[in-house]
């Protein structure tokens, strides 16, 4: 999503009350939902809908039944709140209003944005039927918009964690202080997979590789709950779909000029993953697909999204990302019924929203777009407001308003930053930093909190300086360093001699968002930066560079004269936990999201694609590694592919073991003259791309530890691509069968859901800690550690496209605990 700047004039709440009571007197609606207080409160429910022990389809099929098609769409409109009033809302019935970047109330703080909630939602609550709004923000790294709020790292350095239960902690966060404000909606994650860094977006990519930001979809739990009506549950939304990644030249809003089959392969994972965890939204790309916009493309929205994978909430437009579909300036007829009959329920329409109902009123009663149509979008965005709860409790939970920005968010974020910090050169054992003596920091990162939190902080673009409360990298440096340490701070290195026994360079990219981040050109530091490095070098002493940026640079030039290198990425408002991995507090663990290109001519550089890395993606040091270890980890299990098509396939194996820990896997072609790396993995699953047609591949995997020690090689998998563009791709469903209170009874159905028919397949799950599966049936279960894989028996391996098969097991679990397995994911073995 992005913004426009705008004005927005502060109405007085005397306006919106009494606005809302002449709307309710000139309607004459009896029992009208709206108080003096602004609650919806019915003393008996007048209308079915208003039951909340009514299921929720029976409430919204209730409520559509009264409602007018003016209502409808505006049901379908969202508004920024920089162009709507609250008269408007009442007045147009409208379903949503959201902050564009930077775009809040005056002051900016949690209070004044949950008073501006508030109002806006009683303005809701006074029309005839009483629906409250959904109200929508950009909080991707925190509650960005709020001064105050804490600010996590960026995704890219959450990547960098490989912590998918960090990731949902991050996320239950998040919603708390999103809550506080009364905001109810969030269009986060981004879940694209970058594959080139020259786009500006990147940053906001768990990583390039398909797997890990699926494995990171964890964050979406976090955000909604367990359930979505539960405390601080906010509707999180996965973007931007599809392929916006990927496009040519890394271009912002560009192309991505792919087959259907490396679309689905390398793009669509993470959004699967999504919706298997249930998220509420979609939010469309800008981008387009070979040639055709994303918002109008009506079988990647209704045939793909809410067909074959199932998602049942409702799809959202990015900003004005329906005025694209016909090429010309402005919304036009043409661009709202090819977007609304293309699958999408809600239109985000800043400005010109009541342009956009006008028109889509007009092509409704043309019937260009049928009554079907709306009533599928406005039933889809219905069902997630009754959900949410917001009928019951509308206004915003103040106990959850002094959560922006605590100090338990603060420290998690701590945590977070120090788990994303990769060390990426160490020479000499330079790091981690002792106490004592005199340490020289410079940089125009190191006591700048907007350049260390980047875009979409306060502002859509970020910028530099002290933009809200939080930590700098140099404060955390002085809080690390202690009082017997004399730390000098030179923002060009000016003053630096050789009395210094070390000097930290803080240097990078200055904030950017979507559009300006864009870099078609040269990826390298700036002449800032290198002139600060050169007069750091010039004193003769030891320099540690620590890189804040939204991405891998250009850096191997000046490699070889730097000591010791740490990507810290963009860590947001708690600077402190950089400090905490310099000074060793904290053991590095963090590992490359990205491939680190040698040049930024070999841009797009992926892993598997041949092409040689500075770093490859999935590296990163550790302090004190146990030289000493040459103990290897177990052979992983033989792969089993699937999602086989004409240039790729999906592998998935069992996992290794090992006494210090597995720290990743290299996938490995086989052929007569030797082994090529093809991908590496942090988990059991990969993706390799970039096959030849019709060709028989011979894959098996490695193990690595962190000592760099290599397991034995897996068994081999032979995959046969196909001729044409077909696939091989399954689904697990898992449903509870019976359950007590120290066990249950799991059935799982697998489904065929490619063209190809399967000869086998293998189903991957984690057990809560201390369950144990005490029986099982139709499959072959093994165990390790909390890692299930079950295989198919001899009689249920083969699977035509569409058939289905079953397995079922038994666990026990300690008294009381009330978890059950999950992580739930399906691999076919096809031979073609």
């Amino acid at each position: 999503m992005r913004n426009a700047s705008m004005k927005w004039t502060a109405r007085a709440a005397v306006t919106l009350l009494v606005a809302a009571v002449l709307v309710v007197a000139a309607l004459g609606v009896p029992g009208g939902p709206g108080t003096a207080a602004g609650q919806a409160v019915f003393a008996s429910a007048a209308y079915p809908y208003q039951d909340p022990s009514l299921p929720v389809p029976t409430r919204v099929a209730d409520l559509m039944g009264r409602m007018s098609l003016d209502e409808k769409l505006g049901q379908m409109t969202q508004g920024e709140r920089g162009s709507v009033s609250a008269a408007d809302v009442t007045t147009y019935r409208l379903g949503s209003v959201l902050s564009g970047g930077g775009s809040g109330p005056s002051p900016n703080t949690a209070a004044s944005w949950a008073d501006m909630y508030d109002n806006f939602q009683n303005a809701a609550l006074a029309t005839p039927l009483g629906i409250p709004i959904l109200y929508g923000v950009d909080a991707v790294h925190g509650h960005n918009n709020v001064v105050g709020a804490t600010i996590f790292p960026h995704n890219i350095g959450l990547g960098a964690t490989r912590d998918p239960a960090l990731a949902q902690r991050v996320g239950r966060a998040v919603a708390e202080e999103v809550s506080g404000t009364g905001v109810d909606w969030d269009f986060a994650p981004c879940l694209c997979v970058a594959r080139n860094d020259r786009w500006g977006r990147t940053y906001e990519s768990f990583g390039e590789t398909p797997e890990l930001p699926s494995s990171m979809a964890t964050i979406v739990t976090g955000l909604q709950g367990t359930a979505l009506n539960g405390p601080a549950s906010v509707l999180a939304t996965a973007k931007h779909y599809l392929g916006d990644g990927g496009t040519t030249g890394g271009v912002d809003q560009g192309d991505t000029q792919l087959s259907e089959a490396d679309l689905r392969a390398i793009h669509l994972p993470p959004f699967k993953a999504a919706v298997e965890r249930g998220v509420g939204s979609v939010m469309i790309s800008f981008s387009s697909w070979n040639g055709a916009k994303l918002h109008g493309h009506q079988y990647l929205i209704t045939t793909v999204l809410k067909g074959e994978l199932g998602f049942s909430g409702f799809v959202v437009s990015d900003w004005d990302g329906i005025d694209q579909i016909d090429g010309a300036a402005g919304t036009s007829a043409l661009d709202v019924r090819t977007a609304v009959n293309a699958g999408i329920d809600m239109v985000m329409v800043p400005t010109a929203w009541r342009r956009f109902i006008d028109l889509l009123r007009a092509e409704v009663q043309a019937g260009r777009v049928t009554t079907a149509r709306v009533d599928d979008a406005v039933r889809r965005i219905l069902t997630k407001k009754f959900e949410l709860g917001l009928f019951e409790k509308p206004l915003t939970d103040r106990s959850y308003t002094a959560t922006v920005g605590n100090s338990a968010h603060r420290a998690l974020a701590r945590e977070a930053v120090a788990k994303s910090q990769v060390v990426l050169k160490n020479g000499g054992n330079i790091l981690p930093l002792a106490r004592g003596g005199k340490i020289f920091v410079a940089g125009k990162s190191a006591d700048d909190i907007g350049n260390q939190s980047g875009g979409w902080t306060v502002s859509w673009q970020g910028s530099s300086g002290a933009i809200t409360p939080g930590t700098t990298i140099l404060q955390g440096i002085r809080n690390s360093a202690g009082s017997a340490t004399t730390v000098t701070y030179s923002r060009d290195g000016s003053g630096i001699d050789g009395s210094y026994r070390v000097a930290i360079a803080v240097v990078g990219e200055t904030p950017y968002a979507e559009g300006q981040g864009d870099r078609p050109g040269g990826l390298g530091l700036d002449t800032t930066d290198l002139n600060t490095l050169a007069t750091l070098r010039a004193a003769g002493v030891p320099v540690v560079v620590v890189l804040v940026s939204g991405r891998p640079l250009d850096i191997a030039a000046q490699l070889p004269n730097w000591n010791a290198l740490v990507a810290a990425w963009l860590p947001g408002t708690e600077g402190q936990g950089v400090a905490d991995v310099l000074f060793g507090a904290v053991q590095p663990t963090g590992k490359l999201p990205v491939t680190w290109m040698s040049s930024a001519s070999q841009q797009p550089i992926n892993t598997g694609d041949g092409k040689t890395p500075l770093f490859a993606y999935g590296f990163g040091l550790t302090y004190g590694q146990a030289q000493d270890d040459t103990s290897p980890p177990t052979a992983p299990g033989t792969p089993v592919a699937s999602e086989i098509t004409s240039s790729s396939t999906r592998l998935s194996w069992s996992a290794s073991s090992d006494n210090v820990g597995v720290a990743g896997y290299d996938v490995v072609r086989v052929q007569p003259t030797g082994e090529t790396t093809v991908a590496t993995a942090t988990t059991t699953t990969a993706t390799v791309t970039g096959l030849a047609a019709s060709t028989s591949h011979t894959f098996a995997v490695y193990a690595k530890d962190a000592a760099g020690n290599r397991s034995p090689r897996s068994g081999t998998v032979t995959v046969t691509t196909r001729a044409d563009g077909g696939t091989g791709g399954c689904t697990v469903t898992a449903t509870t069968q019976s359950q007590w209170s120290t066990g249950y009874v799991i059935q799982a159905a697998v489904t065929n859901t490619g063209t190809s028919a399967a000869n086998g397949w293998g189903v991957t799950f984690t057990l809560p800690s201390g369950h144990q599966i005490t029986g099982s049936w139709n499959a072959a279960l093994t165990v390790s550690g909390q890692a299930v894989t079950a295989g198919n028996a001899a009689h249920n391996g083969t699977l035509a496209p569409g058939a289905s098969t079953s397995f079922g097991f038994q666990a026990s679990r300690p008294a009381g605990d009330t978890h059950l397995p999950s992580d739930y994911a399906c691999a076919l073995k096809i031979t073609s």
